[in-house]
């Protein structure tokens, strides 16, 4: 199939399958997979192989990247060491649990662990779809998981694929050094990308040319990993890390907004073309087996998906209560969360786009020539997997957090009331001073500061929860007046262009101004 072709028809499949699942109130994720499955069944769809590295280099960096810059650094800080086993000695267990149940249903060993090395990572970009109605704390500790633990699971597939081909020996030392190769130089990968990242934008006044490299930082950090075989996931989430903690007083306004109007929906077609070539490719990989395999490859689909679920909750309660026992200061216990919030993080441990890659990464042949063993199994057990987690578990998560009753996270609101009041409150004070410095007329700082004042009764009033507050209706009459203003400036500019009293450049310009005028007003510029 011509590429082109191929752009459309994911770009329509993506498409279709948000509308259908917003009009029947289903995650997108899980009719995405749906739409894929039933694209695969098309002939000229059917010979489309997607190759690994499209997902590796191609679709997750700039993913994790994204997710990275927008998750949450102190709950990071606040939940490190719960993030750090989840992520680690999770994956592990997880690994080696899914590589148990593999050879009991055939495979030799190290396919087996290539195997679990597939399914033991979870997905960032699934959780952030799927989970989107949990708390703050465990949608942020769900996430950094997910960033971190595909450089456990990749460790752990290198280790199975290179024994399987006679290339390496498991010795703890050497375990150890591809650990420490993984995380250290992943992150240090990270953090000088992060560095010349941040010279650059500091010293770019063009947005274009400033969003360009930030374009270029996650396939830079991802690339340069992999080339020293560190984790290339870990370089990307570390860049992005440290990138948003500078960001704010760094990156320019003009920048920003130009980034915020192209990231989100770069990451959304890119997010939901995987999830279609997801049920794509659970279609190829089901031509290439037989019916005795297909058999037994349904059978291991089950059976690993209990399995993950199985590990996971045992591991979610059995370290809760261990740490409980033996980390009794006050704070630990500010950290603690329900039995039922537990089941629902258990159950939101959803495979995607990483586990796809590392399964198809599955090396054709052995270096004797030979077929490496159970390659078709392993890809089509996965996707699989991935379709289990997705669809199973993605429809069974909204019954299970209306039964958790989890309650109701207002801390952002509360987070952003604060800082608009205090913001707010900080520059009315320094008015009279930067007045006078600047020379500002009398007339004008009247005007800034009932405008700051009027701001400031709005946003007290919001905090206080009381929707009849005058100061609240006058900025709701105001807002809607300025918009109504806004519709006719700009009805008068189109005509204008219609009559040819001026030109399509002075239309965009003009129209550019009206719009940012207008998002501002409508509230509509929000990123989590």
């Amino acid at each position: 199939m011509l590429g082109l072709e191929l752009v459309v028809v994911l770009g329509a499949a993506v498409l279709v399958g948000n509308v259908l699942g917003q009009r029947f109130r289903v995650a997108p994720p899980v009719v995405l997979l749906i739409v894929g499955a039933l694209i695969g069944l098309v002939p000229a769809v059917r010979q489309t192989q997607l190759p690994p590295d499209v997902v590796l280099l191609l679709f997750l960096p700039v993913l994790l990247y994204w997710e990275s810059l927008t998750t949450s650094m102190r709950e990071i800080r606040t939940n490190l060491r719960g993030i750090v086993l989840l992520s680690t000695v999770l994956v592990i267990l997880t690994a080696g649990a899914v590589a148990v149940a593999g050879h009991a249903l055939g495979l030799p060993w190290g396919p087996a662990w290539a195997l679990g090395a597939a399914v033991a990572p979870t997905d960032a970009t699934a959780v952030s779809a799927l989970a989107g109605a949990l708390p703050r704390r465990q949608i942020t500790v769900l996430r950094a998981e997910s960033l971190v633990n595909d450089g456990t699971a990749l460790v752990i597939y290198g280790l199975a694929v290179g024994i399987t081909v006679g290339e390496k020996h498991l010795t703890v030392p050497h375990v150890g050094a591809l650990f420490l190769l993984a995380y250290g130089g992943g992150a240090a990968v990270g953090v000088a990308v992060a560095w010349v990242n941040m010279n650059l934008r500091r010293r770019l006044d063009d947005p274009l040319l400033g969003n360009l490299v930030m374009i270029l930082a996650p396939f830079t950090a991802y690339l340069l990993a992999e080339l020293i075989h560190a984790s290339g996931v870990l370089a990307v989430v570390v860049s992005g890390l440290i990138m948003v903690q500078v960001a704010p007083s760094l990156i320019r306004a003009e920048h920003r907004r130009q980034a915020l109007a192209f990231w989100p929906l770069a990451t959304f077609i890119i997010n939901g073309a995987l999830f279609v070539l997801v049920g794509v490719e659970l279609q190829y990989a089901l031509r290439h087996l037989s019916r005795s395999d297909l058999r037994d490859a349904l059978i291991a689909i089950g059976a690993v998906s209990l399995v993950l679920v199985a590990v996971r909750f045992a591991f979610l309660f059995s370290s809760a209560y261990l740490i409980r026992a033996i980390d009794r200061r006050p704070e630990q216990r500010l950290r603690r969360i329900s039995d039922r919030a537990r089941v629902v993080s258990g159950l939101a441990g959803f495979r995607g786009a990483v586990s796809l890659a590392v399964a198809l990464s599955v090396p054709q042949t052995l270096d004797s020539g030979e077929p490496f063993p159970g390659r078709a199994f392993i890809v089509f057990v996965t996707s699989g997997v991935i379709v289990v987690t997705l669809v199973v578990q993605g429809l069974l998560l909204p019954g299970v957090v209306r039964w958790a009753r989890l309650p109701r996270d207002t801390s952002v609101d509360e987070e952003q009331i604060l800082a608009e009041t205090t913001a707010t409150e900080e520059a009315l004070k320094a008015l009279p001073q930067l007045a006078a410095e600047q020379g500002t007329t009398p007339k004008v700082v009247e005007w800034l500061r009932q405008e700051y004042e009027a701001n400031l009764a709005t946003v007290r009033a919001r905090g206080a929860g009381t929707d009849d507050d005058p100061a609240l209706l006058h900025n709701r009459h105001y807002t809607d007046l300025r918009l109504a203003l806004i519709a006719t400036k700009r009805a008068t500019v189109v005509r204008l262009r219609d009559e040819s009293q001026i030109d399509d450049t002075v239309l965009r310009r003009l129209q550019a101004a009206l719009d940012n005028e207008e998002v501002r007003l409508a509230g509509g510029e929000q990123v989590e």
